[in-house]
């Protein structure tokens, strides 16, 4: 195998967006794409670069509108970031790949998975939305919603003002989390500044479809097959800020999946960002990798 590489790179959707990456990991290992949550950025994965890269080549991307990628040229939709998706693994990698993705990333590697199957081998998914169209979930009801509202009206305002990440992540760090106590005592450290990071960057009109009052209507169809096997990891259904539905679950069950569903106990919506929950993520991925 050959020795570890690392860098960072950009490539070019086929709608012409620049989206940028980062590569970890031996150029001849098996591939691996890693897919950050709505408002998030590459830099919530860099915890899991000594568990992955060290035998696999682990790509991590900003999807548009984050991180280090452009700004859509449109409205922000699911079918733009399952074409992010798309570009990086026709641009990387030689064959299919396992994607690990968290709530925006897990549904859009289900829509990959679906979609482009000659691309996508396993999969490990965090908390992913899987309700769409007709009958789809919406954030009503759900603590995340009171968040991403405070964000589409916070974020342009704390990027005008000129906030560092160290400051924000101080700020953030003493936030009320949707289970109450502040992020800086339940999420890891690394979480919060990344955290901080991200928002620092974010298009917040990521939020808009979000916020528009109607669920976003997402690539994947929660009533059609899955062939690719894998762990879905979600959140506690008790939990204020849990996405990914025991109604839709069973529905994608019912239609047919191989997919192993692992629900940790009082796990909220940032599983991989917990003190308390990250590990479990971190198994999953070992398992399915053979790690």
């Amino acid at each position: 195998m050959a020795g570890p590489e690392n860098s960072s790179t950009d490539i070019t959707s086929a709608s012409g967006v620049r989206l940028h990456v980062e590569i970890d990991g031996p150029a001849d290992g098996a591939p691996v794409l890693v897919l950050h949550g709505i408002t998030g950025c590459t830099a919530t994965w860099d915890w899991l670069v000594p568990i992955v890269a060290a035998t696999h080549r682990m790509v991590r991307l900003d999807f548009r509108g984050h991180g280090d990628s452009d700004r859509a040229p449109d409205a922000y939709s699911s079918e733009g970031y399952v074409a992010d998706a798309t570009a990086v693994c026709e641009a990387l990698f030689d064959g299919p790949c396992t994607v690990i993705g968290h709530s925006l990333g897990g549904v859009t590697a289900l829509g990959l998975a679906q979609t482009r199957p000659d691309l996508v081998e396993a999969l490990v998914l965090e908390d992913p939305p899987m309700g769409r169209s007709a009958g789809a979930q919406t954030l009503e009801g759900n603590s995340l919603l009171d968040a991403f509202r405070m964000m589409r009206q916070s974020v342009p305002a704390l990027q005008a003002s000129g906030v560092d990440v160290a400051s924000l992540t101080s700020m953030l760090g003493q936030m009320p989390s949707p289970a109450g106590p502040a992020f800086g005592e339940v999420l890891h450290d690394d979480a919060v500044a990344a955290m901080a990071s991200a928002l620092l960057r974010l298009d917040a009109s990521v939020l808009d479809p979000v916020l528009a009052g109607v669920a976003m209507t997402w690539v994947y169809d929660v009533d059609r097959p899955l062939a690719q096997r894998g762990v879905l990891v979600a959140a506690d259904p008790a939990s204020p800020d849990c996405v990914c539905r025991p109604e839709f679950i069973e529905r994608a069950v019912a239609a047919g999946t191989s997919l192993e569903v692992r629900t940790p106990a009082g796990a909220g919506h940032l599983i991989h960002d917990s003190r308390a929950t990250r590990d479990h993520v971190g198994q999953a991925v070992r398992d399915v990798l053979g790690l």
